[in-house]
């Protein structure tokens, strides 16, 4: 006889794959032991820099019951973000994953379409959706779902389609079937901490946030720091140095979501372009974008630096 709970996470997978996810796993929710210490170091020597929200809302990071009420399980989901066409080769640089649409509105409705159906096809379930906009350390809760490990570089890799993927999360109060595990696949390599343009990898598997052009690109709102003068890679907006050179990432496949497609002048401009960009063309290239986060003024002055 079939176990009830395998056939509720089932259900729960053939839905999230016709709704688009790469792939789709379920943890247990529980305290997460390992990550506890971990995080706590981390934090103790500054590695967030001015991220001061990473500080709040440290047992609810480790303990998804405190975040929602009577949860049971985490069902961890991927979103395939890789781009069929990437940007002109003389410009300065934005992560793939900023092409198209704000990835939260796009990941979001899918999330609620997936629990409307838990809902009618499993009954009421209560829960909420999170997309890297709570404290969830969503890297962690997918590699406990089996979807990846965590590789040197701290982002979540699979063998068979490597990173350039989101994360998000439904925690639901219903028990389900819990998938195990996978192994770490990063062997000996560290071409991830040799390319890193800044040395933001200060050691296989922890990144000193306060050094990583995604965080001095984007989280940070004081000037650059001279010292990573000539080190941007002219990066204007986020860094994939560490994904483009990983092994595993030669199996990334482009994405089907049209949300995703990068908007036509994107592609085509070049660094003159970007100099003189106007924030008309700023607000029509990026109107759906999350480079919005880094507002116009932003990204001057992330140009700036780099010329």
């Amino acid at each position: 006889m079939i176990d009830i709970k395998e056939k509720h996470s089932a259900l729960i997978k053939e839905e999230a794959k016709r709704l688009g996810f790469l792939s789709c796993g379920i943890s247990k929710a529980d305290f997460l032991e390992e990550e506890a210490p971990r995080l706590e170091k981390w934090l103790q020597e500054n590695r967030h820099g001015q991220m001061q929200y990473m500080e709040n809302h440290f047992d609810k990071r480790l303990d998804p019951r405190l975040l929602v009420e009577g949860s049971k399980s985490v069902v961890s989901l991927l979103l395939n973000y890789f781009p069929e066409e990437q940007q002109n080769t003389n410009s300065y640089k934005i992560s793939k994953y900023a092409y198209g649409n704000d990835y939260h509105h796009v990941i979001k409705s899918k999330l609620k379409e997936l629990q409307n159906f838990i809902n009618t096809e499993i009954g009421e379930v209560g829960g909420r959706a999170f997309v890297d906009s709570a404290p969830v350390l969503d890297k962690a809760w997918a590699a406990k779902s089996g979807l990846g490990w965590i590789g040197k570089h701290s982002n979540l890799l699979t063998q068979q389609v490597g990173s350039f993927y989101f994360i998000a999360e439904l925690i639901l109060d219903i028990d389900l079937a819990y998938d195990a595990k996978v192994t770490d696949h990063c062997g000996t390599c560290t071409a991830c901490i040799d390319a890193c343009p800044t040395q933001a990898i200060v050691e296989p598997y922890k990144v000193d946030g306060s050094k990583c052009i995604s965080y001095l690109t984007i989280e940070l709102k004081n000037e650059m720091p001279s010292e990573f003068q000539n080190k941007m890679d002219d990066w204007m907006f986020g860094c994939d140095v560490c994904q483009d050179v990983c092994p595993w990432n030669r199996f990334s496949k482009p994405h089907s979501e049209p949300l995703f497609n990068p908007h036509p002048e994107l592609l085509s401009m070049n660094k003159k372009d970007w100099e003189e960009v106007t924030e008309d063309v700023f607000k029509k290239v990026f109107q759906k974008s999350a480079v919005k986060r880094t507002k116009f003024s932003g990204l001057q002055r992330n140009i700036k630096f780099l010329k």
